[in-house]
C-alpha cells in the first residue's frame, strides 16, 4: 500500500516538493501572514497580569 499523497494545510490541493507541505508559493504566503497576523491563536484563560506586567522587561531587569 503506499502512502497517500500530501495536501496542502491551505486549500486541500496536493503538494509539491520545491513548497512541501504546500501546493505552491501563494499558499506557503498566506499560511506564514496568518502566523504573523496571530491568525493560529489557542483559546485559553487570560494571562497572569503579574505576567503581562513584568513581560514588558528583559530577564535581567529589575523587577517593580
Amino acid at each position: 500500500m503506499s502512502p497517500k499523497p500530501a495536501s496542502c494545510p491551505v486549500c486541500g490541493q496536493p503538494a509539491q516538493a520545491a513548497t512541501r507541505p504546500f501546493c505552491s508559493p501563494a499558499c506557503r504566503d498566506r499560511d506564514l501572514l496568518q502566523w504573523l497576523g496571530e491568525g493560529y491563536r489557542v483559546p485559553g484563560p487570560p494571562a497572569d497580569s503579574d505576567m503581562q506586567k513584568n513581560g514588558n522587561y528583559g530577564l535581567d531587569s529589575e523587577p517593580d
